[in-house]
């Protein structure tokens, strides 16, 4: 099988940066297009559970959506200078209010892309089912080969 088109997906975390560098890595042996994807959750669901308990009174949603497009757009020049810093053909993708999981199957089906990379702890049992699992919802959720790393 060959892999034109490696969807990245990147939260900013080490373990994000790495998968990025093994599918730099990956990418510049095969000769394969990168995307890099990164992926905000609802503003809705992450401003309601800070504020409800602050008793800040006003809708925070359209800062939290502000700042959340900033982090994206600083998290993805970043990794698409250190794609391009390596020779390798770069694209980067922001997806808001979604879902992480849901986000990057979507943008991985919409693209085409071959295969996935993506970091993840490694925890299992009740750690994983308390902290949950990205990388394990991208799983169960797509047809798309996942390369996961560590």
């Amino acid at each position: 099988m060959t892999y034109a088109h490696i969807l990245v997906a990147t939260d900013g975390s080490d373990l994000a940066d790495r998968a990025l560098d093994q599918a730099i890595v990956l990418a510049k042996t095969l000769n394969s297009d990168v995307t890099v994807v990164t992926v905000s959750e609802p503003a809705s669901a992450v401003g309601a559970g800070y504020y409800a308990g602050t008793g800040y009174i006003g809708n925070p949603i359209p800062g939290l959506i502000e700042a959340q497009e900033k982090a994206a757009k600083d998290l993805l020049d970043k990794a698409e200078a250190k794609v391009k810093a390596a020779g390798v053909p770069v694209k980067t993708v922001y997806v808001n209010d979604s879902f992480p999981a849901e986000g990057i199957v979507v943008t991985a089906e919409k693209l085409g892309s071959d295969l996935i990379v993506m970091g993840s702890h490694g925890r299992r049992g009740v750690g994983r089912l308390l902290l949950g699992s990205q990388t394990s919802n991208v799983l169960a959720q797509t047809t798309t080969p996942v390369l996961v790393t560590r």
